[in-house]
């Protein structure tokens, strides 16, 4: 008889997981050194923690999971996104650690402009629908900036345009927001530019611009898929300082340039389209300064002729005056007279009224009776006031003796002995009738109660939560359940769930099968 062992030994060399794992990993990448593979991005999530990207490449029939370190992210001209159709170059390899392969991916591009294009025209439909391309929504510019702010590269030629198209115009503070216009981070940093320029305060020690210009160079596509961020076109449109959008030349448009208050087909345009010519305002302004001065000299030559006209047809002052002047000489010569007519009059009143002992004497008699008069009075009312508080406090002293203060305390005790008794006999049938609504709640409680259900030999069945179980679908094999009995409890166990109803006819000419007496399929709780 053959030994088991001798026959599972074979010539064949032993490998440990680890050595098969780095040996696939070394044939793939000697084999797939550098590989361009076409395929649509899918389970793209952006950006982990770490700052590497994980997703997946896919086409028709198969899909190949990609990784993009972290240094090749800021490399990168445009950002992925869900289901782009994109060129990867890199290089593949294998993860042992699942036993899968995956490209590491040293560059990405659009497969072709088309791709680009579709996507674009996609958020173009998406904003379009939500209303930000709307005219009625756009801010008209300011006709005089004091500040202006401009989101661009510091170290381009659009600065130094801008700035020296303003410089020739008007000279105005030009406050630059410096970012990148080109690559991944190109969008997010220019979103956090509008952001931050709305953030200043009015009065805070960075002035806050009247309008922003949003400027970038000419390029292609995929130089100026920045601005086709959808998260910044929303920025610009919720901006509350009107912006002008000058990225790329007259015949490049981005989303930007839609949603913008104002589109210039070049940054100096821009420019031009934020500030006014300080000559061409100096010479309106000196046009409109003669012209004010014509009319008013003009004006003021009317006014004179008006007032010469009017005077020619006035009176001359003398013919105005004559009158008032004839009034005041009559006045003048009656004056004296009537000043020695009343002096007259005043000394024969003066002499008439002049004072002697004897109307002196007469005057005080008169004064004297008068007040002898007021003193009877006031004697007299004042007795028949005491007489009327004697009489008073008489009639009270009365009221106060020992009979009549007796008489009202038993009276008071009657009446306190009446509400005493009533209160009693109040309190007597308000319990009658609190005991009588008690005794009807439990004959109510006893009539709706189920223990006398359950002393009909009937038992109330609930699963091991405590809950009430009413029906058999809530039942389960193995559920533990407790049954309460009109004299007890008692725990017990499903062995089965609910029986399903047949769907299926009968043949014809048979008879449908008799059931067991413990219940046929509804199984046994105990």
């Amino acid at each position: 008889m053959s030994d088991p062992a001798n026959e599972s030994r074979t010539n064949a060399t032993e490998y440990t997981v680890s050595e098969i794992s780095g040996a696939l990993k070394r044939t793939v990448e000697d084999a797939f050194g550098n590989v361009r593979v076409r395929g649509e991005i899918s389970g793209y999530r952006g950006p982990h923690s770490s700052g590497h990207a994980y997703f997946t490449l896919k086409d028709d029939r198969a899909r190949l999971d990609a990784v993009v370190w972290k240094g090749t992210m800021s490399r990168l001209k445009f950002r992925p996104e869900e289901g782009m159709e994109v060129i990867a170059t890199g290089k593949l390899t294998t993860y042992p650690g699942k036993s899968n392969y995956q490209i590491v991916i040293d560059n990405l591009e659009p497969a072709g402009a088309g791709a680009l294009m579709a996507l674009l025209e996609e958020r173009k439909r998406r904003l379009q629908a939500e209303g930000l391309f709307d005219t009625g929504r756009k801010r008209p510019l300011p006709f005089m900036p004091c500040v202006i702010g401009v989101i661009t590269s510091p170290t381009g030629a659009v600065i130094r345009d801008i700035i020296h198209r303003v410089k020739d115009r008007f000279p105005l503070h030009v406050l630059l927001w410096p970012v990148r216009v080109q690559g991944e981070t190109a969008g997010a940093e220019v979103t956090a530019a509008v952001a931050g320029f709305n953030a200043l305060p009015w009065e805070g020690p960075v002035p806050r611009p009247d309008v922003l210009i949003v400027a970038r160079g000419g390029g292609s596509l995929e130089d100026l898929w920045g601005f086709n961020d959808e998260a910044l076109a929303r920025a610009v449109a919720a901006s509350a300082i009107p912006v002008i959008s000058a990225v790329g030349h007259e015949t490049d448009w981005t989303l930007v340039d839609f949603v913008s208050d104002r589109r210039a087909p070049t940054p100096t345009g821009a420019a031009e389209m934020a500030v006014p010519v300080k000559a061409d305002l100096e010479a309106v302004l000196a046009g409109l300064s003669a012209r004010l001065r014509t009319a008013a000299s003009r004006n003021f030559e009317r006014k004179r002729q008006a007032v010469r006209a009017a005077a020619r047809a006035l009176p001359s002052p003398d013919q105005l005056l004559a009158l008032p002047r004839r009034r005041l000489d009559e006045a003048t010569s009656r004056l004296g007279r009537a000043l020695t007519v009343g002096v007259e009059r005043k000394r024969a009143k003066l002499e008439r009224q002049r004072l002697t002992p004897a109307t002196l004497a007469r005057r005080i008699n008169e004064a004297r009776l008068l007040t002898g008069r007021d003193i009877a009075r006031a004697q007299a009312a004042f007795f028949a006031i005491a007489r009327e508080r004697r009489a008073r406090f008489l009639r009270a002293s009365t009221r106060l003796t020992p009979a009549p203060i007796a008489r009202r305390q038993k009276l008071q005790a009657d009446a306190l002995t009446g509400l005493a008794r009533r209160q009693d006999q109040a309190m007597s049938r308000r319990l009658d009738r609190l005991r009588g609504s008690l005794t009807q709640a439990e004959r109510l409680l006893a009539t709706l109660s189920h223990k006398a259900v359950l002393a009909r030999g009937f038992a109330l069945v609930k699963g091991a939560d405590g809950a009430v179980i009413k029906q058999a679908a809530e039942l389960a094999p193995g559920m533990g359940l407790s049954l309460e009995f009109a004299d007890g409890t008692a725990d017990a166990v499903a062995t089965s769930g609910p029986a399903r109803p047949k769907t299926t006819a009968r043949p014809a000419g048979k008879s449908q099968p008799a059931r067991d007496k413990e219940g046929g399929n509804q199984g046994s709780l105990f």
